[in-house]
């Protein structure tokens, strides 16, 4: 799809964009109308944000969707379309925005300061829809990216649900933790009781910081006397597509990780030796990373699913003895080449070949050559 900057004189296509783009803005108007002068500095408004954004959209934005929408298009191509039509709406969106902004919005966002906790000034009204829509559509983009990749998110569930606000908005699980509770005032609790309870309830209390961090970074676009314009277009889409890439990027090396179980359970022929032998390989520089963590998760998941192999010897494994995996190894007839082969492809799903890892895969090549 082209990008076309508002005010072209394509018609059509570019027309019914921005009455899509418009619809939108008028649902955030009332979802900003609804909010507190407390809500936007503390950053609660990003967690009824979240409450709103994603409950419905994710029932419609599903696998199934955009196989029927893009029909033949491999998901890379998909993916690319989601992004390049999430950064012309952004673009439009900035136009709209800029065109109906007149005030110094840094100056309009400290005047919050004075303001009444249910008081909300008209300029950051204006201000506040930029920010929702934005954040919005980068939300969903992420989601979108993450379905396209068939990677399941549950946005009941707290972990899939930071996992995505961190994947979209580029913030360090660190940071979330450090910062989560000194943001979270009586008002903002109350909000999320009403949305959340139990451990998805843990997990918002973060939300918070994530909505200071966006307002703070949507700041900028105003601040710069006589370029509001250009400059909130350009940041729209610039933010747009790195969040794109970026949600790419992730979900795409998950999506790679998955696609690597299904081959390792598809082509071996000693499904028991095999976990065995990748959770030795896994472990054999004493640090997990998520790569591994990942890889091993759905081994486990596919050989309980698909040939009903659940093995808690190996569950409830604390510490891993190297000898008793060796012991398997000897203790296992013919040709054992398939395991071999899974344990190079494990070492290497988060990289080159460490020497620790190095060292365990010679160990089991020489074993298994000596038969």
């Amino acid at each position: 799809m082209t990008e076309v900057l508002p005010g072209s004189v394509n018609a059509g296509e570019d027309d019914a964009d921005r009455e899509s783009v418009e619809q939108e803005r008028a649902k955030l108007r009332e979802f900003v109308k609804g909010l507190s002068a407390e809500d936007i500095k503390s950053g609660g408004w990003f967690t009824k944000l979240c409450a709103q954004a994603l409950r419905s959209y994710t029932e419609k934005a599903t696998w199934e969707y955009f196989q029927q929408k893009y029909k033949g298009v491999p998901a890379d191509g998909i993916v690319g379309k989601q992004i390049k039509l999430a950064a012309k709406n952004a673009m439009i969106e900035g136009g709209i925005t800029s065109s109906l902004y007149t005030g110094t919005i840094a100056a309009t966002i400290g005047s919050l300061g004075g303001a009444s906790p249910a008081a909300v000034p008209a300029g950051v009204v204006t201000f506040m829809v930029d920010l929702t829509y934005i954040t919005q559509l980068q939300m969903r983009l992420a989601y979108d990216i993450a379905v396209i990749y068939r990677i399941p998110l549950d946005v009941d569930d707290p972990e899939d649900m930071m996992k995505l606000v961190r994947v979209a908005f580029g913030i360090k699980a660190g940071e979330v933790a450090r910062s989560s509770m000194k943001f979270v005032p009586d008002l903002v609790r109350q909000v999320l009781k009403k949305y959340y309870s139990g451990p998805v309830l843990a997990a918002a209390k973060s939300l918070p910081f994530v909505g200071k961090h966006l307002l703070q970074r949507n700041i900028i676009k105003f601040g710069i006397p006589g370029v509001g314009i250009p400059l909130t277009i350009f940041v729209n889409r610039y933010t747009t597509v790195a969040a794109g890439r970026h949600a790419k990027s992730v979900f795409r090396d998950e999506a790679e990780v998955i696609e690597l179980a299904h081959t390792l359970i598809r082509r071996t022929r000693h499904l028991r030796l095999m976990l065995w032998v990748a959770w030795l390989v896994i472990n054999a520089d004493g640090k997990i990373t998520d790569a591994e963590s990942l890889l091993f998760q759905r081994l486990t998941r596919l050989a309980r699913e698909q040939h009903q192999v659940d093995d808690e010897q190996l569950a409830n494994l604390v510490n891993l003895d190297p000898d008793e995996v060796w012991h398997r190894v000897d203790a296992e007839p013919g040709d054992l080449s398939d395991v071999v082969d899974a344990a190079e492809r494990v070492a290497t799903v988060d990289g080159d070949l460490n020497t620790h890892e190095k060292a365990v895969i010679a160990e089991l090549r020489q074993r298994c050559q000596r038969r």
